[in-house]
């Protein structure tokens, strides 16, 4: 057996040092845990102490473009490089910028669940995913597994192809689809004892699917497995799973949390711990997942955010509740409007009475902080909904094409409203019989409803629908 390595009083000066800078880092966390939502997606945990100390006074957090770290001398660099001290060593591993990011959607994600959260930023949501579950799909013994995951079909046409041809084309892991995740038993028919983690959507992209998170997760770690959630189209501004029992989040961070359209990038939020049965003897690796992660498979793999991408989304960031809350407001009169139109069929948004997911979204779906006021809590449902086009599918088409102020691209979550028919762009990929399954017609238009005046969207909307 190897004996733990000894290191020189050198390198243990800086070790003593880094303890110094920790506590002050676990003061400011502790201050920034009693405020309010919107202070901490202002603040983070760049304090004005933070500011004078170590960036010439700069008010907002600082880009740090400098792909690397240099140190003082040896002693010093043995101390980073065995992760004895914080560390810059070099941007794929960590970044000052990136780290200031990760902080706020740690603090976000946690906000009032009574649990301390990590976060790990990616390049991209896609990065994300990948990210939260490889770690926990190994193998754990020597010769064939029959490892296996579950997962809601109603997913981002990536993650799709991500699951079914990534892990199980190439790697051989199972994907357990989902049909009806608002219905528990339909997940307990596919976990057995080789089943890793459940994974769910919601609201979904772009069915607006939707689950019970609390008895989701408790269903997950009644067979010692954790409960991810991909949360991208609520953000925590509306839900934040982890508060229900939700073990993983996971966001691409290029959709709702950077409305302004400038940037790509990811993120996973662990609460500590997690959940599983997998083995490993990382300490990280139950106690605080997405350290795990960032520490050791995301400096191996290269997922890293770039910096300029992570000070879009930070700032973005600074006005997520009152965002949300616009853009959803303007969502709902937008699908109230579509739902009265004769060629119009059928409206997916969870905040249509008459939606069949309407009263469990109800249960969860809540803006921040809104049970502060004397109204008590206020019900806000997202900026993403659907709408399916009278006719054969080329009704859809002539309606896409029609219009003149909401944009058409595969993109969602801006500022500016935005359209895609998923069946031949986002889904494309994922044929036809999984897009049955999936419920994504070619009929289907997805909208995303930005912070326009809504009576210009409908009116968009009016004039393109009317050529049919």
């Amino acid at each position: 057996m190897s004996s733990a390595p000894t290191y020189s009083p050198g390198v243990m000066k800086y070790v003593e040092e880094a303890r110094k800078l920790l506590a002050e880092r676990d003061a400011a966390l502790a201050r920034m845990k009693a405020m309010r939502f919107d202070t901490i997606a202002v603040h983070g945990l760049y304090t004005v102490e933070e500011a004078l100390k170590r960036n010439q006074g700069a008010v907002i957090e600082p880009l740090y473009l400098s792909a690397s770290q240099a140190y003082a001398d040896s002693d010093e660099l043995e101390a980073a490089l065995a992760y004895l001290v914080p560390t810059w060593c070099y941007t794929r591993i960590a970044n000052p910028t990136t780290y200031y990011l990760e902080w706020v959607l740690a603090l976000l994600e946690g906000y009032r669940a009574g649990r301390d959260t990590s976060c790990c930023v990616t390049a991209s949501g896609m990065g994300a995913i990948m990210a939260a579950t490889d770690p926990l799909l190994v193998k754990q013994k020597d010769g064939p597994e029959r490892i296996n995951f579950v997962s809601c079909v109603q997913v981002y046409g990536g993650t799709f192809q991500q699951f079914s041809q990534r892990k199980m084309k190439e790697r051989g892991v199972e994907c357990r689809w989902v049909r009806r995740p608002w219905d528990l038993e339909d997940w307990k028919s596919k976990i057995d004892e080789d089943t890793r983690f459940l994974y769910m959507e919601m609201p979904s992209n772009p069915q607006q699917s939707f689950a019970d998170v609390k008895a989701l997760a408790d269903l997950a770690h009644s067979w010692g497995i954790p409960a991810i959630v991909d949360a991208t189209c609520a953000t925590p501004a509306l839900l934040r799973p982890i508060a229900h029992g939700a073990d993983i989040v996971v966001h691409s961070l290029t959709k709702s949390i950077t409305s302004g359209g400038f940037a790509v990038g990811g993120a996973l939020v662990s609460r500590k711990p997690i959940t599983t049965k997998v083995r490993n003897d990382h300490p990280l690796f139950k106690e605080s997942y997405a350290e795990y992660v960032k520490f050791l498979p995301y400096r191996d793999n290269g997922p890293a955010s770039a910096p300029a991408n992570a000070i879009f989304a930070l700032n973005d960031l600074r006005t997520l509740r009152s965002k949300m809350d616009v853009v959803s407001r303007n969502c709902q009169k937008v699908a109230e409007w579509l739902q009265k139109h004769p060629r119009v069929y059928q409206v997916d948004y969870l905040g249509l009475p008459s939606y069949h997911l309407h009263g469990l979204a109800k249960r969860y779906m809540k803006l921040v902080d809104s049970g502060d006021g004397p109204d008590g809590e206020v019900n806000r449902y997202g900026h993403l909904m659907s709408f399916r086009v009278d006719g054969p599918p080329e009704n859809a088409r002539k309606v896409f094409d029609g219009f003149r102020m909401i944009f058409r691209a595969t993109d969602l979550g801006r500022i500016k409203s935005v359209a895609t028919i998923p069946a031949i762009s986002t889904h494309q990929q994922q044929g036809e019989e999984a897009r049955r399954m999936a419920d994504v017609p070619p009929q289907l238009i997805r909208l995303c409803v930005g912070a326009e005046h809504p009576d210009d969207v409908i009116a968009d909307l009016d004039q393109a629908l009317g050529a049919l």
